[in-house]
């Protein structure tokens, strides 16, 4: 059992959720808190921390949706017989598990009107996901029982039938105040372990929406996200204090996200209409986050004579240069690789550059270019392979000494030292490089 100081958690990953692994573990091991990952999965990741208030610390990730504080947990061979065979005692004993977890004495009681509560349910195994409605009406039925025998009237939240997966989403659980009531139920079913666990923290798609929309200047073509913003910055180890660049900074969201962890913030951009839009951006950040004594400067400059701008004690770069035209269709294969070899002396003398830049130890998180073609084959840059030459380490994040024992993690898992950021929809999209000095 984990200490007073110590908790198990549940994490909702968003889609790409070896991504949000990858920032999850990063933003941990910057901040040197011992942990364990013990399960995971696309649906949701269990992990052990010693520094809780570190770990639920929702609002310094970007691709996390939600965390739960793990109540209680029980064999997943019990859920299948319940679920999956209907086995009435099994049904029995998941009761007793909810029962024994405590779950309802953390919801609290309201004086005059009925105790609004949601469950959610999330799915490690397919052959589970079909039944997921199912536990969804068994669970929360469940706690509507425990909650009448302790003299409580309640109701809990349904679904649309058009609802694939019996989730609330982040923005429902904000609006029913669900995460200061303490009363959003998450029901993880994992491959060898089922987790009972209370929602302590998640994800605000309204800050994030103000610090894209919101700003004073924006550019629409090849737009950053701020979450994806903020997960290159979380991967970058960047913290508190440290020196962060981003050496083509267009308007500023890599900046943003990184001067909100307090860091000292440098943009480089060789448009100076984007130096101007950057310094209006941070501006605007600055006032409307209340940071004090912010440090922050953004210059014009060619990223690949970095050192002349910046000299060589740089912790942290994380950046994405030009990733070729917007295209209105998907390309041929061979346009696709003209647009990357005509790319490539930019990102290659950026590297050179950035290696020169930064300090031993330093990080960058760098995006290049992932291309569709209309074959079905993707076109990518051989960044990796140039950044080994000039002499960066590529970063692997899903190392074993970060898993318990029962973690079994696949060969080309251990390996990714990059991650690919695209939609179906995307004819360009984005390739995550982790690099170290």
């Amino acid at each position: 059992m984990p200490s007073a100081a110590q908790a198990i958690c549940v994490f909702i990953p968003g889609k790409n959720w070896k991504l949000s692994l990858a920032e999850l573990i990063s933003f941990l091991e910057a901040r040197a808190v011992k942990f364990e990952v013990q399960q995971i999965s696309k649906e949701f990741f269990a992990a052990s921390a010693e520094d809780y208030a570190r770990a639920i610390a929702i609002d310094e990730l970007g691709g996390i949706l939600k965390i739960g504080k793990v109540n209680g947990n029980f064999a997943t061979h019990i859920a299948e017989e319940a679920f999956l065979r209907k086995d009435k005692q099994a049904r029995e004993q998941v009761k007793t598990a909810i029962a024994v977890s405590d779950i309802v004495a953390s919801v609290p009681e309201e004086a005059t009107a009925k105790t609004v509560f949601g469950v959610s349910v999330y799915c490690a195994d397919d052959s589970l996901r079909p039944t997921a409605n199912a536990v969804q009406r068994f669970v929360g039925s469940t706690i509507k029982q425990m909650l009448a025998a302790r003299g409580r009237k309640s109701s809990f939240m349904g679904f649309a039938k058009t609802r694939v997966q019996p989730q609330l989403s982040a923005v429902e659980v904000l609006k029913k105040n669900l995460v200061e009531d303490k009363a959003e139920i998450l029901f993880c079913i994992g491959k060898k372990q089922t987790a009972v666990a209370t929602t302590v923290a998640v994800h605000n798609p309204f800050e994030f929406q103000k610090r894209d929309v919101g700003k004073p200047v924006q550019r629409k073509i090849f737009a950053m996200p701020p979450r994806l913003a903020r997960i290159m910055v979380n991967l970058a180890a960047c913290t508190s204090g440290k020196l962060f660049v981003d050496p083509f900074c267009g308007v500023g969201t890599i900046l943003q996200e990184a001067l909100l962890t307090r860091a000292q913030v440098v943009g480089v951009d060789i448009n100076p209409w984007c130096v101007k839009a950057a310094n209006a951006n941070l501006d605007w950040l600055t006032g409307e986050y209340g940071l004090d004594n912010a440090d922050y400067r953004v210059l014009q400059g060619d990223a690949r004579k970095l050192t002349s701008k910046l000299g060589k004690e740089v912790d942290c770069i994380a950046t994405e240069p030009d990733l070729g035209p917007a295209l209105r269709q998907l390309p041929t294969v061979q346009y696709a690789v003209r647009v990357i070899a005509k790319l490539e002396r930019v990102f290659y003398g950026f590297l050179e550059e950035a290696y020169d830049a930064l300090k031993v130890g330093g990080r960058l998180v760098l995006v290049s270019p992932y291309m569709r073609t209309r074959s079905g084959k993707a076109v990518t840059m051989p960044v990796g392979e140039k950044a080994e030459g000039t002499g960066f380490k590529r970063v692997f994040l899903f190392q074993e000494k970060v898993f318990s024992a029962d973690v079994a993690i696949k060969e080309e898992m251990a390996g990714m030292a990059s991650f690919v950021d695209a939609e179906e929809r995307h004819r360009v999209g984005r390739e995550i490089h982790v690099f170290q000095k």
